[in-house]
């Protein structure tokens, strides 16, 4: 049976949890009042399981250029508007208050320290990523690090400088990795709890983040090179810990790749226990049946053909570079499968191909699904966990190893202008040898091609991490958003031999028959506001105008 213990404490611990947190949440006393609750290691295990039913899954990310919704995505598109409240700001909040009232309240349990000082560790992650989340979106944002009552002056604090929270982060991270159990020593029963890498490998995640952020925004208040350092030695810390790579890329996504076996995974949101017996589930692979993550041809464009060459770049424009021969050019693609020919293996096991058994049968090219592009999701597709709708149970990874290689690799580039081709192996180079994708990135084969080594590892990371929610992200770190996302995004090539069923006169296409999904003159981006969300109206007005609104969103 799948992880039945994790995914029932959910269940039996959540409504006994909430009632021993503070009032400031005004829900009703029950028996289990805080004088008799935090006494014994259950106790901590029962608190700290509220941190795991509360972690979001963050399953689909349409807010960039490599995937699209059924319907236009207002932060894609540039066309959102301050919001009154946005769970982005509030569930944060939530996990904070929760991580902040089991650091106040489990001090008192009857226990020995270590075991006391592990899920002390568990809380300060969990607010770590909370504040990691906030800080991504919003830049400055309210450091709370007790927990408030309705009379609490702090209610109408205003927001700490980015940098303060940051230090706060890596504290909490520090502390957890101190405390946390190490990978190696995670029994198969606690699967799905967080350990020393995860700490290590989100404070790895972050300082990248903003290390990179500093550098290319030209933050004077941030010293990048402090944070790319620490981004290479928590990168590193976590390549000693043990960590291999999965041995099947496209099975690590499914139900095949879960469980303690796989040292690739470093931090999943558990789900199960089965679709028979959901007692937690998703609708993922209903989703991507669905069209509800469609991939954009401005994805495809990012995969290297099988000689190691480019066709574009990572922003969508045309390379510098030696163009790969094996690249045709769009208005000459003689089918639909031609632009998924002859490329890193990573897009065989991310597309399904015209032909292919995919949802219901042979992918056949068409928008009637709700697949706005005519492309058809792999990646994270399970046979399994579309049997029965929101019955889905395959975990969600938040974190995995890949990620770490490609942490240390971009951070040592971009620290020093230069990678070893020994850094390259024992990162990129793994990464493509894992998939059997011959060429290897190394420093003479970039010479030799005019390519540039920046865009290349950047390349790497959005085609392995593809449609896994970091291209955004990676997109605003590297100011790279007002770029790319006022572009078009398209599609499939429309070619009626294949597109049975099909009315080509329904399509919005281009010169070359590509779909057009959305057209350039419908997107935007104001490079002067929208690196940062705006901040929700209600979060002003309830800390009365002390918290101020981000540039440009007034």
């Amino acid at each position: 049976m799948k992880k039945i213990k994790i995914v029932s404490a959910y269940f039996l611990t959540a409504a006994l949890l909430l009632s021993a947190c503070s009032k400031l949440d005004r829900l009703p006393e029950t028996e289990l009042t805080d004088d008799v609750f935090w006494n014994t290691e259950t106790d901590l295990i029962n608190a700290t399981n509220r941190l795991y039913q509360q972690l979001d899954a963050f399953w689909i990310d349409n807010r960039a250029d490599d995937n699209v919704n059924q319907t236009v995505d207002q932060v894609s598109s540039g066309n959102r508007v301050i919001p009154n409240t946005s769970g982005d700001w509030n569930d944060r909040y939530d996990e904070i208050f929760t991580a902040n009232n089991i650091l106040e309240k489990a001090p008192r349990a009857k226990v020995a320290d270590a075991i006391r000082n592990r899920y002390l560790g568990e809380a300060r992650f969990f607010r770590a990523y909370a504040y990691a989340n906030l800080v991504t979106k919003y830049g400055d944002v309210a450091l709370v690090l007790k927990t408030l009552n309705v009379n609490s002056p702090e209610l109408q604090m205003g927001r700490a400088p980015r940098q303060e929270v940051l230090k706060a982060i890596y504290a909490d991270l520090d502390s957890a990795a101190l405390y946390l159990p190490r990978r190696s020593a995670l029994s198969a029963a606690q699967y799905g709890r967080i350990t020393r890498s995860t700490a290590l490998a989100l404070k790895a995640r972050v300082a990248l983040y903003e290390g990179t952020r500093a550098k290319f925004h030209g933050d004077a208040a941030s010293n990048w090179q402090d944070h790319l350092n620490i981004a290479i030695a928590s990168a590193t810390a976590v390549m000693g810990e043990g960590h291999t790579l999965y041995a099947n890329y496209r099975d690590l996504f499914t139900q095949t790749g879960e469980g303690i076996g796989n040292t690739e995974n470093i931090f999943v949101k558990i789900f199960g226990v089965s679709n028979a017996n959901p007692l937690l589930s998703h609708n993922n692979s209903r989703d991507l049946e669905n069209g509800r993550a469609a991939p954009t041809r401005n994805l495809v464009r990012q995969y290297l053909y099988s000689d190691g060459l480019p066709a574009w770049n990572t922003d969508g424009t045309t390379p510098s570079a030696t163009r790969s021969a094996q690249f045709v050019a769009e208005g000459a693609e003689t089918s639909y499968n031609t632009i998924l020919d002859n490329r890193d293996p990573r897009m065989a096991a991310s597309f399904f191909r015209s032909g292919e058994t995919a949802y219901q049968g042979p992918w056949v090219p068409k928008t009637s699904l709700g697949s706005r592009t005519a492309f058809a999701p792999k990646k994270g597709f399970s046979t399994v966990d579309q049997t029965i709708n929101n019955a889905g149970t395959t975990d969600r990874i938040l974190i995995r190893y890949a990620e770490v290689l490609l942490i240390f690799a971009e951070a040592k580039f971009e620290l020093n202008g230069s990678i070893s081709d020994a850094d390259l192996n024992s990162t990129i180079n793994a990464l493509r040898t894992r998939v059997g994708f011959a060429p290897k990135l190394t420093n003479a084969f970039v010479t030799a091609n005019n390519l540039s080594m920046r865009e290349e590892i950047r390349r790497e990371r959005t085609v392995e991490l593809a449609l896994e929610g970091f291209r955004y992200d990676d997109l605003i770190r590297w100011k790279t958003a007002e770029t790319v996302l006022p572009g078009a995004l398209l599609g499939a090539k429309f070619i009626a031999a294949e597109w049975v069923g099909t009315n080509q006169n329904s399509l919005n296409l281009n010169a070359d028959n590509v779909l057009i999904t959305e057209p350039a003159t419908t997107r935007r981006f104001a490079a002067n506001r929208d690196y940062l969300y705006p901040v929700p109206l209600n979060e002003i007005a309830l800390s009365g105008g002390n918290i101020k609104q981000n540039p440009n969103w007034q």
